[in-house]
């Protein structure tokens, strides 16, 4: 079973449109709503591919109760906790090219109560956890060594931990030696604090957070692939995607694959990568299945292309 933690969750709202003028009144070709947050994400992605899940997370208002209905009907358990401040409202606005914009709210404001209320939940639902993955930003009222205090627990309930989110959290974090890491090229650079020009900077960034705690890292370098920095070496890999639909929530489906695949080795990476191409070719921040994978088109090597230039955050 997969554990996923998502301490600032959303609804996510999606539309598609002709192109972005800024001031116009524009009419949507196709909209959806989607449950949405990183943990969210990657417990639908699990769901998806079959395994058993369950979403710790806050849920307030009618956009909590609303959250919790359409991810039970992804197949994910959900353990709520609930909090006064509503769940917020995410939108984007997707282009024909794959351009997005993005507007996220804040969220709700934990009070302590809610955030300790929050902690013993995951304690509780960790037993018999394989993973307890810990996504996303914190929301306002939890302190950056929240994610730290969370990954102490889980792991005397005997789970191995995932991180994903960045900035405080992240540092804070590594000082618990999380078993994966999952940081994009964005956020590897604000990690060590310095721009990352090439896969040969990336491959060394993240051997820095491993020497700083991370057992392992898996970083996302957008369209020019991933790297995966392990006990056993560093590996480097790529799936070309022809059209991408949309970006959001490609890395949370990476993540999701990497896991369910073992979470360790080029196995665990191709998988990774695998479900990340399938997820930019769909609408919104639906996650792929089984059926939606292509593993022939994955290439990973121990030939890491040390020189060659990254191209940006693009998917």
């Amino acid at each position: 079973m997969i554990l996923t933690v998502t301490p600032n969750p959303s609804l996510d709202r999606t539309y598609e449109v002709p192109g972005l003028r800024r001031g116009a009144v524009l009419r949507a070709a196709a909209d959806r709503v989607d449950p949405g947050g990183k943990g969210v994400n990657v417990s639908r992605a699990v769901a998806a591919a079959g395994h058993r899940t369950v979403a710790v997370l806050p849920l307030g208002g009618a956009e909590g109760a609303l959250l919790e209905r359409l991810l039970a009907g992804q197949g994910v358990e959900v353990a709520g906790v609930p909090v006064t401040g509503a769940t917020r409202v995410n939108v984007a606005v997707a282009e024909p090219d794959g351009t997005l914009t993005k507007v996220n709210a804040a969220g709700p404001e934990l009070t302590a109560g809610e955030a300790a209320l929050l902690l013993s939940a995951v304690g509780e639902r960790s037993a018999g956890a394989g993973w307890v993955a810990c996504c996303g930003s914190l929301p306002r009222g939890l302190a950056p060594e929240w994610y730290g205090r969370l990954a102490a627990r889980a792991r005397a309930a005997g789970a191995r931990i995932a991180l994903d989110t960045s900035g405080p959290a992240l540092t804070a974090a590594l000082r618990e030696r999380p078993d994966v890491v999952k940081p994009n090229a964005e956020e590897l650079a604000r990690a060590v604090g310095r721009p990352l020009a090439t896969v040969g900077d990336a491959a060394a960034a993240a051997g820095e957070l491993r020497a700083r705690g991370a057992r392992s890292v898996l970083a996302s370098l957008g369209a020019d692939g991933q790297l995966l920095a392990d006990a056993s070496g560093t590996y480097f890999g790529t799936a070309p995607v022809a059209c991408v639909r949309s970006d959001v929530g490609a890395g949370d489906a990476s993540l999701a694959g990497f896991l369910a695949a073992g979470g360790s080795g080029p196995e665990a990476l191709a998988a990774a990568l695998a479900h990340g191409a399938a997820a930019v070719r769909l609408p919104g921040s639906v996650m792929p299945s089984p059926a939606d994978l292509d593993l022939s088109a994955v290439t990973v090597t121990t030939d890491v292309p040390r020189d060659r230039a990254l191209t940006g955050p693009a998917p």
